[in-house]
């Protein structure tokens, strides 16, 4: 495939330029203007190049229809262009469909070119995975196991190119993982340890409440119920409030309720004896338009609260990361992951934490209070996505690789 630009005083002339250098069967792959002159951009693949110029009698290869050959373009361009000779009174009762026309012929030449730079694209994400499978077959390996792993393809690239060349494949693999380990940051144990005051934010479903549960439970276990203390802040969803103050009986510990996130400072004012607080905020939608004033307002508190964002491992790397823009305002300095039990990949949610520096305080991984619930560790966060990618029989074919490679993937990239 042959690509050349061209650019002429206006349209009729950049395409005779492209017609004299190309032939008629060129194809024309965008237009646009520069400065007061017009681009032209075209391409003709090499074989029918070479059969134009063949002698005469030679083979005459057939133009798929889906092509925009400049003969054609031309022509349609000709026919939107230049008006036909018609007295003036016809020309104005004809100005609407003519209008009309021209619209519907452009629509068409921009549908062409769309469907002509995706099969560029696809062609060329082709010619690039071979290339690389081909000279480089260690990187190639290494970008296809981190797809199945559900890794993004920025991280992957960045991470291939970093291995050695002359490293074997299990020992790239090891170094691929053991960097992407020392990438994700830990919090360690410390609120079970020291206390702290910590706000739980997150979807809906995400399972802050039972997060909760378990923390409260791990504390009374290690500490006693003395100095703990439990908050609901989640006024939307029915019974929020009831099922906290259950949890406290169980646990024999203090359970409190707000009906705002305003209300909050002063509580924390008559809990100041507490060494542990820990809040549970309504789910959230994106939609709920209350949403960004209750993050502002869990925002403003940071000095006296630490918000802590609880991933659902279960959803897609696309909604995970809406999610750290939706609850960006609220600026959590921690996160927790949750449903890992759940999860077909962890791919996703190790390229967010990779990306964005959060640190991950607990991994939760199952319904039982206190037993599902582990402080985070990166090795075996990396280890458990491992596993899961194994258990899930996730693959990557060559036809995936060159999807990723071309940025057009389904579902996440």
């Amino acid at each position: 495939m042959r690509i050349q630009r061209y650019i002429a005083k206006d349209m009729r002339s950049a395409l005779a330029q492209v017609r004299d250098a190309m032939g008629p069967e060129a194809v024309i792959l965008s237009s646009g203007t520069v400065g007061d002159q017009v681009e032209v951009v075209a391409a003709i693949d090499v074989e029918i190049a070479q059969e134009h110029a063949a002698p005469r009698g030679a083979p005459q290869v057939t133009q798929p229809e889906h092509l925009v050959p400049v003969r054609r373009a031309s022509s349609q361009l000709s026919d939107a262009l230049v008006p036909a000779s018609a007295p003036v009174a016809a020309a104005a009762a004809a100005k609407a469909p003519a209008r009309e026309a021209q619209a519907a012929q452009h629509s068409e030449l921009a549908n062409e070119v769309k469907d002509m730079r995706r099969m560029l694209e696809a062609q060329l994400a082709t010619l690039a995975w071979n290339d690389m499978s081909r000279r480089s077959p260690l990187q190639a390996a290494m970008l296809k196991e981190l797809a199945q792993l559900g890794i993004t393809q920025d991280l992957s690239a960045s991470l291939a190119r970093k291995i050695p060349a002359d490293l074997s494949f299990s020992a790239a693999r090891r170094f691929a993982l053991a960097t992407i380990a020392r990438t994700v940051q830990v919090t360690g144990d410390r609120w079970l340890e020291t206390g702290g005051r910590i706000a739980f934010a997150g979807p809906a479903g995400a399972g802050k409440t039972t997060l909760l549960a378990k923390l409260a439970a791990r504390w009374v276990l290690r500490h006693g119920p003395r100095r703990v203390a439990l908050v609901s802040a989640d006024a939307v969803r029915i019974g929020a409030h009831e099922q906290m103050h259950m949890l406290g009986r169980l646990l024999g510990v203090t359970a409190h309720t707000v009906y705002d996130v305003a209300e909050l400072p002063e509580l924390l004012d008559a809990l100041s004896g507490q060494q542990l607080v820990l809040i549970d905020t309504a789910g959230a939608s994106p939609r709920d338009p209350e949403l960004a004033r209750r993050l502002q307002l869990l925002s403003q508190a940071e000095t006296r609260i630490e918000t802590s964002l609880v991933i659902p491992a279960s959803i897609q790397s696309g909604a995970i990361e809406e999610l750290m823009k939706l609850f960006a305002v609220a600026r959590p300095s921690s996160c927790v992951i949750t449903k890992v039990d759940e999860a077909v990949s962890l791919g996703g949610v190790l390229s967010t934490l990779v990306r964005h520096k959060l640190p991950v305080a607990y991994i939760s991984d199952g319904q039982r209070v206190p037993e599902d619930l582990h402080p985070a560790r990166a090795h075996t966060l990396v280890s458990r996505a491992v596993e899961i990618a194994s258990r899930s029989g996730a693959t990557a074919d060559d036809e995936v690789m060159q999807r990723r490679i071309s940025g057009v993937t389904h579902g996440h990239r």
